[in-house]
Formats: C-alpha cells, structure tokens, sequence
C-alpha cells in the first residue's frame, strides 16, 4: 500500500524551489522564446521541481510569519533571475556582431522586429542568432542549462545565498569586455573585406573621379558582404562552441558570486 504524507511546510519548500527555477526559465536562452507555449514552461518547471524535491537541502530556511517567507521567495526568484542572465547575456555577442556586420554591408537601417524575443534585430544579427539557437538545441545545450539550476541547489541551497554585489558586478564587467572581442572575432573576415574594398574604391574614385563611387559601393559592399557570410557559415559551429564556453563560465561565475 502506497502511503505519502505532504505538509504544508513541504508545499512551502516546493514553491520556493519552483520560483527559483521558473525565474530561471523566464530568462534563459531557448527556454524563454516566445516560441514555447506558457503552459510548457510552467509544466516543465513544475515537473524539474517534483522530480528534485526531495534532493534539495532546506535545513536554511528559517522565517517568521508571511513577510519573512516573502522575503524568501525573492531571493529565490533574484538567485533565478540572475543565473537565466547570465545564460542569456551570451545571445548579445550575436546581436552585437550582427549589428556590426549591417553597419559595415550598409544594412544596418533595414531593421525588423524578432517576435521570438520581442526585440528589434538587424538582418544579420537575426539570422546568426536562429542559426546558433538551432546549434544549441542540436548540441543539447540547453539541457546543460537545465542541469545547471538543477545543481545550483546544491551549491547554493534555499535560503543561503550571500549576494556579492561587487564580485558580480566584476563579472558583468569582464564579460562586456571579452563581448566586444569575440563579436570581433566574429565580424573580422567581413571586416577585413570591407575595408579592401574601401581602400579599392577609394583609388578608382581619385583614378576616374566621373564615376559615381558612392552609388556602385553601395552594392558592392551588400554583394561582398553576402558573400563572405556565405563562405565563412561553416564557422559557426566553432562559434556557437566559443559562446557556449563563456555561457558555462558566465554561469559558474555567477553562482560563485552567491556563495
């Protein structure tokens, strides 16, 4: 005979190991496009912590009346809210490295709107952000993520966290800097192609000053830009694997900085 006892402090437990994971789920890359339905993600989350429950060290959780357990789940949903960010701060390499990209073939005006993110993305930001979101579900990334709150827990039980605001202030910093030079690593072939063709056209214009540079460099530099992305697309997996080591490290390091 199948005998369960469930109390109201064990529902407690629950709802906070729910919240730290659903705020988790809110923010992080691929859980939280507008692609997948509300009811997954809350399924999901729901499933995630009744398979768990039992695992999670609770001896932390100490409070006195509702403003007390209030102030618990806040920082429950503030230690979710800032692993998911750190997950998917790493989508900005992309966006940045596409907007670079526009500016430089003269696409940079011809923005649209991402309905999966609810932002407005350059042409070629958006397209290298589906693509290396398809290599992340390819690679099984996201369940990487998903393994990764699950051990936050054991890191960091409920109730234990110790915000280090300025260690976690360093690592945003550190990451703003490595961004910019891996969005250039990324950007750097079409760089490097543009500027020859800028170096090219600005000779033919002093050569034959009677042809109008500006109107052929235009398209020129979207044919050479084109081109380029289309032969250098089989360096994205390189890519994608170079992000998905700074998520890891951007997540390791964020939940460093909670104990």
């Amino acid at each position: 005979m199948f005998d369960y006892s469930f109390s109201l402090i064990d529902f407690e437990i629950l709802i906070l190991i729910l919240v730290r994971i659903s705020a988790f789920m809110f923010v992080a890359p691929f859980f939280s496009t507008r692609n997948v339905p509300s009811r997954a993600k809350i399924g999901l989350a729901l499933a995630v912590t009744i398979l768990i429950f039992h695992s999670v060290d609770a001896s932390a959780i100490e409070y006195t009346g509702m403003i007390g357990y209030a102030v618990i789940v806040l920082r429950e949903g503030i230690t979710g809210l800032l692993m998911g960010f750190a997950a998917n701060i790493c989508n900005s390499i992309i966006l940045f490295a596409g907007n670079i990209i526009d500016m430089d073939i003269g696409l940079s005006m011809a923005q649209e709107f991402d309905p999966m993110f609810n932002t407005q993305v350059t042409i070629s930001g958006n397209l290298y952000q589906y693509l290396i979101l398809l290599i992340m579900v390819v690679t099984d990334m996201h369940h990487v993520l998903l393994r990764a709150i699950v051990d936050s827990f054991t890191v960091v039980p409920l109730n234990a966290q110790l915000f280090q605001w300025d260690s976690l202030l360093n690592v945003i910093t550190g990451f703003i800097t490595d961004m910019f030079i891996i969005a250039f690593r990324i950007v750097l072939p079409i760089f490097a192609s543009i500027m020859i063709l800028n170096c090219i056209l600005g000779i033919m214009a002093k050569v034959a000053p009677q042809m109008n540079m500006f109107a052929v460099g235009m398209q020129m530099k979207v044919l050479l830009g084109l081109t380029v992305m289309f032969l250098t697309v089989t360096l994205l997996p390189g890519i994608a694997d170079f992000i998905f080591g700074e998520m890891r490290k951007m997540v390791v390091s964020v939940v460093e900085s909670l104990y």
